[in-house]
Parts: C-alpha cells; structure tokens; sequence
C-alpha cells in the first residue's frame, strides 16, 4: 500500500522523469476539485492530508535503504503541484466558477500551465530554501522541499495574476 501511495498510483514507475509525470497526474485531480467547487480551504485540507499520508508512506519506503529520496517517490509533487495551483482555487472559486464560465476561458489554462512550469522549474533549480529542505536526509525532507517549491510557485503566480490585473 505505501508503494501505491508514495508513487501516487504507481505513476513515479514511468520514465523519464517521473517527478514530472508525478506533477502532471497532480493536474486531472485538480482540475476536478476545482470543477467540484472546491475553494483555497478544501485544497488545503486535502493538502495536509496528502501532505501526512505521503510522509508516512515515504517513511515506510525508505526504511534500512540509503537512498532516502528515490525518484520513483512522487506524491511530493503532487502537494507541491497542488500548491502551486493554489491560486485557481482562491482566484477562480471567488470571481469565475460561480458560473462555470471560468474553465472555458484561455486564461485559466494559461495559468493552470504556468503553475506547471513554474512548480517544475523551482522543484528542479531548487533554490534557497527548497535546497535547504532538500538537503534534508529524511521523509520530512522529501516532503517539504516539494512544498517550498509549491508556495514559491504559488507566490509568483499570484504576483503574475496581480501584475496582469492592474498593469495589463
């Protein structure tokens, strides 16, 4: 069962680069929340619950092995995509779905790839402090470097939005 959860539904088994399929299987999961109505509270909860099941499964799949983050381990990516897309579910939830009209429009696809990327590129550069966590020879570790790199991501997709909105 911790092999099913930590690769999220075995999809850290595909190659290459199975933190980005892990990213990308984070998207449908989204993008249904969002289509439920879900708000910036639901996703967070969800989160936290990810968040804690994915460290205990981490936990359980690095025990007595001395590689304390293998790639095949992806439901780190999944909170962090999910973060960074936090900005759909305060943004959209509040001004577009209240209609469903947002889902049909070019921007919220726009942003809904640029969280990709964004996510992605913080996750793989790792700056401070995603480099910190990731020094971190543990499954708090895993999980959090994941995390910082889905805020940060999350940050400048907001700043992205706002700068749109007012300058744009």
């Amino acid at each position: 069962m911790t092999r099913f959860i930590s690769t999220w539904f075995y999809v850290g088994l595909l190659r290459p680069a199975p933190g980005t399929w892990g990213s990308l299987a984070a998207l449908p999961f989204a993008y249904f929340m969002l289509f439920l109505g879900w708000g910036i509270w639901h996703l967070l909860v969800a989160c936290s619950a990810v968040f804690f099941l994915g460290w205990w499964a981490t936990y359980e799949e690095t025990k007595g092995k001395d590689d304390h983050d293998p790639s095949e381990i992806v439901i780190d990516e999944v909170v962090g995509q999910w973060l960074a897309l936090s900005p759909h579910f305060l943004f959209y939830s509040m001004f577009f779905l209240s209609e469903r009209s947002g889902f049909h429009s070019t921007e919220f696809y726009v942003y809904f790839a640029l969280a990709f990327a964004l996510f992605r590129l913080f996750d793989i550069v790792k700056p401070w402090p995603i480099s910190w966590a990731d020094k971190k020879s543990t499954p708090l570790g895993v999980m959090l470097d994941d995390v910082l790199a889905g805020l940060i991501a999350a940050l400048v997709l907001i700043g992205i939005i706002f700068l749109q909105m007012f300058f744009l």
